[in-house]
């Protein structure tokens, strides 16, 4: 069975590279400004291998989960438009609302209680976009999606709860798209393209197994971005920040930015923190429901307390001297 996966991995290199000649010609670039976390002009929309990946998935799966993928390309579509010519909210907020009701359908959402499905939306809509702004410093999108992949691969082990071959073809797309940008000076950018359809097909796989065992505490396998996403927009807030516009204040990007870390590193250290959460996951999920609130309680405490003191540390060393 190895050979169709370095087959897939051969095809996906040469269509990075041939989107890389696209790129190059039709000026898909992304510019270093006031907000950003580099100082050279990068390719943008590199992140589009991974729906090159998910493709792949889908037509050797005999077209499997027709509506999540007809969901996937709405979103991922409408995410590489936004980058090439920057369009307007309303229109790609509603290109991604139609993706996640064909996600949630594709799920068989709308056939639990009656507030099952508001809930999911919100919650899909908001991790989508909570990954989307995550993703500012080299590496970062590649490690995190590399810890949930496999998070997710090592519970399908035990209770097997969707086809191993979409999570195989994604890491493969997310390894080919790491080559190029998990370096000092990246070759490209994952764009909203990539970090859209990535966190649309990890959360894709992440209700799947959540349905399956009938335990949300699976969520936890996102906690890491959770935390500095939910944290980072409260801190903006009380700043009275507008939390829709562009910034640098997540803990990842002052560590980066301000404390001069290494980015690699830092992305490196983010993925490996959410490995360890979502591995004791995995075995709390076996305890009482009772005991699995608590230590989600704990996690969830713990990382927020971490945040806040870095973040503290950051700001009075490196900001308000």
């Amino acid at each position: 069975m190895l050979l169709p996966y370095l087959l897939i991995t051969a095809l996906l290199f040469v269509a990075m590279l041939l989107y890389f000649r696209i790129a190059d010609r039709y000026n898909i670039i992304d510019k270093p400004n006031a907000r950003s976390s580099h100082t050279k002009i990068t390719i943008r929309g590199g992140g589009v291998v991974f729906y090159l990946g998910a493709l792949v998935w889908f037509v050797w799966s005999g077209f499997s989960y027709p509506w999540f993928f007809a969901g996937l390309t709405a979103i991922t579509l409408i995410s590489f438009l936004d980058d090439v010519f920057t369009l307007s909210n309303r229109l790609r907020i509603s290109v991604h609302l139609l993706a996640v009701l064909l996600l949630m359908y594709e799920l068989e959402l709308f056939g639990l209680y009656w507030f099952v499905p508001p809930i999911a939306l919100i919650l899909v809509i908001g991790c989508i976009n909570a990954y989307n702004f995550m993703d500012g410093i080299n590496g970062i999108t590649a490690m995190y999606s590399f810890a949930v992949l496999f998070l997710l691969w090592y519970a399908n082990r035990d209770a097997p709860f969707i086809d191993d071959r979409l999570l195989y073809c994604v890491a493969l797309a997310n390894g080919v798209f790491a080559f190029f940008n998990f370096r000092q000076w990246a070759k490209c950018f994952a764009g909203d393209v990539g970090s859209v359809s990535m966190s649309f097909i990890l959360l894709f796989a992440l209700i799947m197994l959540i349905l399956h065992t009938s335990n949300p505490i699976h969520i936890l396998f996102l906690a890491v971005y959770g935390i500095d996403s939910v944290l980072t927009i409260i801190h903006r807030l009380f700043k009275r920040e507008n939390i829709f516009e562009a910034h640098r204040s997540h803990l990842y990007q002052y560590l980066a930015n301000e404390a001069k870390g290494n980015r690699l590193l830092i992305s490196f250290t983010y993925g490996l923190l959410q490995v360890v959460i979502g591995l004791l996951v995995i075995q709390v999920a076996q305890w009482d429901m009772s005991l699995q609130w608590v230590y989600a309680l704990v996690i969830l405490g713990g990382l927020a307390l971490v945040y806040v003191v870095m973040k503290m540390y950051l700001l009075k060393r490196y900001v308000t001297r």
